[in-house]
């Protein structure tokens, strides 16, 4: 899409104020031709005299040479106005240029007395933790991430869309573990609403257009997942479930983020639900739930409720 440096500047009535004005951005402008032709040279054109910038963009193709571009145009330029929160707001974007691999928000409900789920048969109707309102924020939260993962056994027993159709946005990139190909094609995940990538040790040639089947040893399955979206420039994933799928995030330490809800509601028995090693770093409360925010080592530090 357009960069924000350029919806900046087209929002200026008077072009004659920008020969005097100063532009603060959070991350530097790029200076490469990729989907757009590189903002620096527009900040050059424009006749803009001073640039503030939060943070260096980590991607290769620009790392310092937007603010090398800038200078020998003899553009002033300061680094370093509010670093953390330009680092949070992009922490995307950080995440997979710095560790080569998506940013990774665990997501969850979990019963008062911290179940995850019911013993249930297959379709069985779920008892429902949270209420509209949390199940309206979920879908929020699913148009900001380019990818939604679940395991075998949720797409089974709950049929899942994984879409955002109760909030306006784009649907994420479905991606579904199967290593046995034990999922029928009749079940949502394979309609057209959104793409879906199947990992799988079974893999063939779809059929279907929108689907495509990943082939993976699951010797260590966060690892090859991750792997994958990198290679496909997945630059966010949300993990929605099962316990088992979560869980094995957490024991990998491959988790960034963490949003879980502490409904109102006893299970008394159950699935447990999984276990994070650190304490949450906010707290909501909803009408009938708490949500719980927790951030990994890299971002607690930092972490703006603002930019959530």
């Amino acid at each position: 899409g357009v960069h924000a440096e350029v919806q900046a500047v087209n929002h200026v009535k008077d072009e004659t104020l920008l020969k005097s004005s100063t532009l603060l951005v959070n991350l530097e402008p790029c200076s490469h031709y990729g989907k757009t032709p590189p903002c620096s040279r527009m900040i050059i054109d424009k006749q803009i005299k001073k640039v503030i910038i939060g943070e260096i963009d980590p991607f290769p193709k620009v790392a310092g040479k937007g603010v090398k571009m800038l200078q020998k145009a003899n553009v002033e330029v300061s680094f370093g106005l509010r670093r953390a929160e330009s680092r949070f707001i992009n922490r995307r974007f950080f995440t997979f240029h710095e560790k080569k691999r998506p940013y990774i928000i665990l997501k969850w409900a979990e019963s008062f007395d911290g179940y995850i789920d019911e013993i249930r048969r297959a379709n069985e109707p779920p008892q429902w933790i949270t209420d509209t309102y949390a199940r309206i924020l979920v879908h929020k939260w699913r148009t900001q991430e380019q990818a939604i993962l679940v395991g075998t056994n949720t797409v089974l027993m709950d049929n899942p869309q994984l879409t955002a159709r109760y909030y306006y946005g784009k649907n994420p990139i479905r991606l579904i573990l199967d290593r046995n190909r034990r999922l029928p094609a009749h079940l949502h995940i394979f309609d057209p609403q959104a793409p879906t990538v199947v990992f799988t040790r079974k893999p063939e040639e779809s059929k279907l257009q929108h689907v495509t089947y990943v082939d993976i040893p699951f010797h260590d399955m966060p690892v090859e997942i991750l792997d994958y979206c990198y290679q496909a420039q997945i630059q966010s994933v949300i993990i929605e479930g099962g316990s088992q799928v979560l869980s094995a995030f957490i024991e990998h330490n491959l988790w960034d983020e963490a949003r879980i809800f502490i409904g109102d509601v006893v299970f008394e028995n159950g699935i447990r639900a999984p276990r994070l090693p650190t304490n949450p770093t906010f707290t909501s409360r909803l009408s009938n739930a708490t949500l719980l925010y927790y951030f990994n080592d890299d971002w607690a530090s930092i972490a703006n409720i603002d930019y959530l």
